[in-house]
């Protein structure tokens, strides 16, 4: 199967053309797809109506399905989809829009914090999958930012101090950023700081990258409230408009991004009125941060 790959923002994001996610893949094929994952960070595919067991079977050319636990509130008999796809959309298990007050979606608001999937684990996710079955009729894209070009963009001074640095990630941190602090003994549990690498280096291209997320609280061996004011910063940085593409969703369109380079976030609409089913699989890491060589 021959695809095209076109560029579409100044630093990354790969439109791909030519290609039927149905269909099945060649090995080389998959080699070409994780490579350009590598190089443009954000892969787009548009007209791509996939059933889930399709979805999950195209995510399995970028590595093993990350099931989707340990990151959420929802009960196990509220569930909505299977254990291989993680349910970002505004619906409860019979289709009906969240309640405003219901706690799922409160807990959801976090999705619009800029961050990256899965770094709340030991070992965080390589990429994410998100398909687009309904849209609202306004607001809700999802915004990506590019950290390889916002390392490359610090000084010599900023990349030396944050090269060794080791920070802690844990979901309780960034929904305490919006007031979402009732959390079970078990959510607690669950939910236990773990410590990531503030610098990552993607072993095919060399380039370096600022691991950042809403799910940081501190920072190893500093102080809290300066560690929280020097990651502001970064974020600040990182997520300036020249590092950043705003993906507006049609129905059908399927977008891969790489968490080990991007942070992303979804913009807001009017989740109380109108359906946003959006459903995301998730591929596995491989190894702890803390325990890469740069």
């Amino acid at each position: 199967m021959g695809f095209s790959i076109n560029k579409v923002h100044e630093h990354f994001v790969g439109a791909i053309e030519g290609i039927d996610l149905k269909s099945s893949l060649s090995n080389s094929d998959i080699r070409k797809l994780n490579h350009a994952l590598d190089e443009f960070g954000v892969l787009v595919f548009r007209n791509q109506i996939l059933t889930n067991e399709q979805q999950i079977k195209f995510s399995e050319a970028f590595g093993n399905i990350e099931l989707a636990v340990g990151g959420n509130v929802t009960k196990e008999k509220d569930r909505r989809l299977s254990l291989e796809i993680a349910d970002v959309s505004n619906l409860d298990k019979d289709g009906k829009i969240f309640a405003r007050n219901d706690r799922r979606r409160m807990f959801n608001l976090g999705n619009r914090l800029w961050h990256s999937d899965s770094s709340y684990r030991k070992i965080p996710a390589k990429c994410s999958l998100l398909s687009c079955h309904s849209k609202p009729s306004s607001g809700g894209n999802t915004e990506f930012a590019f950290m390889p070009a916002a390392y490359d963009a610090l000084d010599d001074k900023i990349k030396k101090e944050i090269e060794e640095l080791v920070t802690e990630h844990s979901l309780i941190y960034s929904r305490g950023l919006l007031g979402f602090s009732e959390f079970t003994n078990e959510e607690r549990e669950t939910f236990k700081p773990v410590l990531q690498a503030l610098v990552r280096k993607n072993e095919t291209t060399d380039r370096k990258s600022i691991y950042l997320s809403a799910h940081i609280g501190t920072i190893v061996g500093w102080e809290m409230p300066e560690a929280r004011d020097f990651i502001r910063e970064l974020t600040e940085h990182a997520t300036s408009r020249d590092f950043v593409y705003a993906h507006e969703w049609s129905i059908g369109d399927l977008v891969v991004w790489d968490n080990r380079q991007c942070m992303h976030r979804v913009r807001p609409f009017k989740d109380t009125g109108e359906p946003r089913d959006m459903r995301r699989t998730t591929i596995a890491g491989q190894e702890e941060t803390t325990k890469q060589t740069n």
